[in-house]
């Protein structure tokens, strides 16, 4: 690579893309080996998601992660990316009960993790968090649509911003999450009118995930766009476009591989050391 091509992405970077109308490449990694291959890959963003949960974890929900699931997967990724940005995501409980909890808490995440930021849930009553971390200095991404930690509030995985109420509520809570000086905001799971009011009531950078093209770069869990999900769990959301089945490819790796053992196939003489 050239130099030009490792440099780092930094907040800077992204307003600065926003300006240019240029879109950024936002990809989930939870572990060394993908987020080398989306850094290679030339994603300029990458979410270490507490979807963790519910990729690599075996849960059906991201409420039972905890602080020290991501910090460990955080710090994975963060030692692969020499370019991406990386974005530690705050799960539930590390910074709804006060300020000083979600200082701590995404303190770790710089310091502990190496990341670049922290992502944390919610609209207006979540602003105060918001502000405390970054008078503290650390740089913050909201979330607002479909937010999984409130999942019990929004009666299940919903699409949100479906009619004039609820985007005028999305709105209020948007511009809260600004005045609190978060410095970007995650929109999910919402029809493309809502994306765009959203996206134009505001200066800081808006991304997507499921949200339509209005917004200023689009999110997608690794394990959706390459159906890296077994195939008796996968639910590929509607936004979701799958760029490879690797979940096939590596099922029938698998499967060749037994049936080699069992037939005695493998391994082979070219398999054998040599005795010198």
């Amino acid at each position: 690579m050239s130099e030009k091509e490792v440099r780092k992405v930094t907040l800077h970077t992204l307003k600065t893309m926003k300006a240019h109308g240029k879109r950024a490449v936002f990809l989930t990694a939870y572990d060394y080996p993908m987020g080398k291959f989306a850094d290679d890959g030339g994603v300029d963003m990458i979410l270490v998601g507490d979807s963790v949960g519910n990729t690599t974890l075996g849960y059906t929900s991201t409420i039972p992660v905890t602080m020290d699931d991501m910090i460990r997967h955080s710090r994975a990724v963060t030692k692969a990316v020499k370019r991406a940005f990386v974005i530690g995501d705050m799960p539930f409980m590390s910074y709804q009960p006060s300020d000083e909890i979600a200082i701590k808490n995404a303190g770790r995440f710089i310091a502990e993790a190496e990341c670049d930021a922290v992502k944390c849930e919610g609209g207006r009553r979540v602003a105060p968090r918001i502000k405390a971390m970054v008078d503290a200095g650390i740089v913050v991404m909201g979330h607002l649509g479909l937010t999984p930690q409130s999942i019990a509030q929004l009666g299940g995985y919903r699409i949100q911003g479906r009619n004039d109420k609820e985007i005028e509520m999305l709105k209020d809570d948007i511009l809260a999450i600004e005045e609190a000086g978060a410095h970007f905001v995650l929109l999910e799971a919402m029809p493309p009118r809502a994306g765009k009011i959203l996206h134009d009531a505001v200066s800081i950078p808006v991304y997507g995930i499921g949200v339509g093209p209005h917004v200023d770069g689009q999110l997608v869990i690794v394990h959706d766009m390459l159906r890296m999900q077994s195939a008796d769990i996968l639910k590929k959301p509607k936004f979701v476009k799958v760029y490879a089945d690797v979940g096939k490819i590596i099922t029938e790796a698998i499967a060749q591989y037994a049936k080699e053992i069992r037939d005695g196939t493998f391994p082979a003489e070219e398999h054998f050391y040599e005795v010198s």
